[in-house]
């Protein structure tokens, strides 16, 4: 391992349509499991799906002009690989909460992103940089 790994555990309403998502739709390879949870690697990352039928996502907070959702998780991707997954979603008839575009364009920080929700509600962020050393630029 060259670099830590996160571990996020969240809850999902159905671990079948959990793996749907992300194993089938997002291309999550699926690790171990049991009843009531399901790991998947996202991108060399552990998540893990509990089966929680009762949680809730709500809150939201504005960034550049979007309400954004406070809980969300997501991966940061090479450029290509963005595009690629935006397309993909795009053609499954994916419901955005953003749809794939451009943040902060042309200040320190710009970025692609896109904001979509899984079958349980929690909301997913994908970006991506065209300067890495933007990640973290003030």
């Amino acid at each position: 391992m060259t670099r830590p790994r996160f571990h996020l555990a969240f809850p999902v309403r159905d671990l079948a349509e959990a793996r749907a998502f992300y194993g089938g739709l997002l291309g999550c390879p699926e690790g171990r499991s049991a009843p009531d949870w399901v790991d998947f690697d996202l991108c060399g990352h552990q998540i893990v799906a509990h089966l929680a039928p009762d949680a809730a996502v709500v809150a939201t907070n504005r960034v550049d002009g979007h309400s954004v959702p406070v809980r969300h998780f997501g991966v940061i991707l090479e450029t290509g690989a963005w595009a690629d997954l935006a397309g993909r979603l795009t053609a499954a008839g994916t419901d955005f909460l953003i749809a794939p575009q451009t943040r902060f364009k042309g200040l320190p920080g710009e970025q692609q992103t896109m904001f979509f929700l899984d079958p349980s509600g929690n909301a997913l962020e994908f970006k991506a940089f065209a300067d890495d050393t933007q990640v973290f630029a003030r």
